[in-house]
């Protein structure tokens, strides 16, 4: 398989912590988001929507958007599994992952950014923009999840995890203060003790810069 990614997407930093958990072999052909090469007819070809991550299977089918790429690995290669058994679990988790793959990582984009300083807001206004949504989405997922598991759903890290810590990252990069959510930093520091994360990480990337 071959994963399209740049070293900083957050949605990209969610399937290869995936891809590395469920034991699988990728290579990674990048991306730099910076200098538009998602805009590039080449690319345009491959996901005509111009985003973060595509995969591309063995066979050549390609799987655009994150999360419908993990829901496939998870359903693909179920172990260890992404999602519980218990339907209602089930449910608890996806909303969980989805406050912030749904409505705090889509505003926040490049795009969006781009898009916001057209219209005349200068880099202190996108940072507060960046800022204000992901208090508001760590403050819901905190509440959404387990108060005692280890991780957010269980003694394993899942679907809603893999949510989170790119969006830590993403936090931390641009000063939000996370004292508020210890629970939420001490799950990441138990994610980011384990390989799969570790290997992950936007600096550990060949990209990276």
């Amino acid at each position: 398989m071959k994963l399209y990614s740049y070293w900083r997407s957050s949605s990209s930093y969610r399937v290869r912590i995936a891809l590395n958990l469920k034991g699988l072999a990728y290579q990674t052909q990048a991306v730099n988001l910076l200098e538009n090469e998602q805009q590039s007819p080449a690319y345009a070809t491959l996901n005509p929507a111009r985003g973060l991550p595509s995969l591309v299977l063995d066979d050549g089918t390609v799987l655009t958007q994150s999360m419908a790429i993990l829901e496939w690995l998870d359903e693909t290669y179920p172990t260890p599994p992404l999602l519980p058994p218990d339907p209602i679990l089930r449910a608890k988790v996806r909303a969980a992952a989805q406050v912030i793959a749904s409505e705090v990582h889509p505003v926040n984009n490049l795009r969006v950014l781009a898009r916001l300083k057209a219209m005349g807001h200068d880099q202190t206004d996108t940072v507060a923009w960046m800022k204000h949504w992901m208090v508001e989405g760590f403050d819901a997922f905190a509440a959404l999840i387990s108060p005692t598991e280890a991780f957010s759903f269980g003694a394993s890290p899942g679907l809603a995890d893999l949510c989170l810590v790119p969006q830590l990252y993403n936090a931390r990069r641009w000063g939000v203060d996370l004292a508020p959510y210890p629970r939420l930093v001490a799950i990441e520091a138990r994610c980011l003790a384990l390989s799969a994360f570790d290997a992950a990480r936007p600096e550990a990337q060949a990209d990276a810069t």
